[in-house]
């Protein structure tokens, strides 16, 4: 998996482990959902994603074998 694939992954974990965490042990873990959301939607925005850079250092692959930006 590339990049892109975890950070989806992860978003959609976070969001859901936190709505059911907001659900069943103390509202407050709703602001957790807020916190992901808000930076889904700024990376629209921006471009920047802190968890991609994260896994970037953490040598995740940005592309898919033979899925270069020089392929001919």
């Amino acid at each position: 998996m590339i990049v892109t694939d975890w950070v989806h992954v992860l978003a959609g974990a976070f969001i859901l482990l936190s709505l059911a965490l907001g659900t069943w042990l103390h509202p407050y873990w709703y602001f957790f959902t807020a916190f992901v959301g808000a930076n889904l939607l700024q990376y629209g925005f921006s471009k920047f994603c802190p968890l991609a850079t994260i896994l970037k250092k953490l040598g995740v692959p940005e592309n898919r074998p033979g899925q270069g930006c020089c392929r001919k």
